[in-house]
């Protein structure tokens, strides 16, 4: 990508919109990225919180460094009105990212839609990682943005998965998650359920996708033998994690931060027994038996929002998408 040190290519919304990218080139990317970590070729530091006291929003500041891509890139990410409704709040994020060979930059682009397809690729990860071999049903709680790619991405990962299930309120979004289904796997049905328990019971994989105002909880008692579940909002209960027979997350760091929810009553989380980086590259195994229930924590790493923020940002330079803009002129 061509560029001087005084500019600096801006993409949009509607920049990033316009891209096509298939979900299997989402997931190689995030799992490149997670790879690369894993051999100690990129650097993920701790992301740092600024909250206010009575909670009506929350800052990160994520750095990191892509060692096999060569970039550096800044994310942030703001949202305001935390205790208003989903439509009243404001949400703002931006990936900027820096060539570490050339030391020019970039690009800097809204994040939003970087994140709504790193989120649910990890989530695809973390499931193929811990699921049995014979899981068959998934189950996704919530019908958001992460709800509704949550089963185009785990049926890119799992292709022999064939009960898919949804539990939902929210008429508009249940419509978008089967419409999304449609889109990328027309031959796939979607069964709605009503009855949250019994279609936990049923199920290999949970993923849990909600809002934080649901009501549903998944208790430890509802999962079968060898079941997964995955926490990427809301929906399952903190007896998952505390009496899981193993438990996996994307980072033990970002969960003992952002996972403080479902701490016990003393405040306390368990410890992690692997980190999806390990179990992705081999160095460790997130199940060790098939009947063993694990609980899967999934946070985003900016190594993933960086290694696909670039992807973009290749895409985008090829279609000559974006503006200029003289930033340091």
């Amino acid at each position: 990508m061509d560029r001087d040190d005084t500019t600096l290519r801006v993409l949009s919304t509607g920049d990033l919109a316009g891209l096509e990218i298939t979900l299997a080139d989402v997931l190689d990317t995030v799992e490149q990225a997670y790879r690369t970590l894993a051999a100690g070729q990129s650097d993920n530091p701790r992301k740092l919180t600024v909250k206010p006291a009575d909670g009506h929003s929350v800052s990160y500041a994520m750095l990191g460094r892509d060692g096999v891509r060569n970039v550096v890139a800044v994310k942030t990410s703001y949202k305001h009105g935390l205790h208003e409704s989903r439509e009243r709040q404001h949400y703002y994020t931006t990936l900027s990212i820096y060539d570490d060979v050339t030391g020019l930059p970039v690009a800097m682009m809204d994040c939003s839609r970087i994140g709504s397809l790193r989120t649910p690729a990890a989530s695809a990860l973390l499931a193929r990682e811990c699921a049995a071999p014979d899981a068959r049903t998934a189950l996704v709680i919530g019908t958001g943005t992460q709800g509704r790619l949550a089963l185009p991405f785990l049926l890119t990962a799992l292709p022999k998965l064939e009960r898919l299930l949804l539990c939902g309120t929210h008429p508009d979004g249940i419509a978008a998650v089967r419409a999304e289904l449609a889109r990328h796997f027309p031959d796939r049905e979607l069964e709605l359920v009503t009855d949250l328990e019994a279609a936990a019971r049923d199920a290999d994989l949970v993923l849990a996708t909600a809002g934080p105002h649901t009501p549903a909880a998944v208790e430890a008692d509802w999962l079968r033998p060898g079941a997964v579940a995955v926490l990427i909002g809301h929906g399952l209960a903190p007896s998952t994690l505390h009496r899981a027979d193993r438990v996996v997350a994307t980072s033990e760091a970002q969960m003992r931060v952002t996972g403080v929810d479902m701490a016990d009553a003393d405040g306390a989380l368990p410890a992690v027994d692997v980190e999806l980086p390990a179990a992705i590259s081999g160095a460790a195994r997130a199940r060790t038996a098939d009947g063993q229930r694990i609980f899967a924590y999934n946070s985003g790493l900016v190594v993933t929002d960086i290694a696909l923020g670039h992807r973009f940002a290749q895409l985008a330079a090829a279609q000559g998408l974006g503006t200029e803009v003289a930033l340091w002129r």
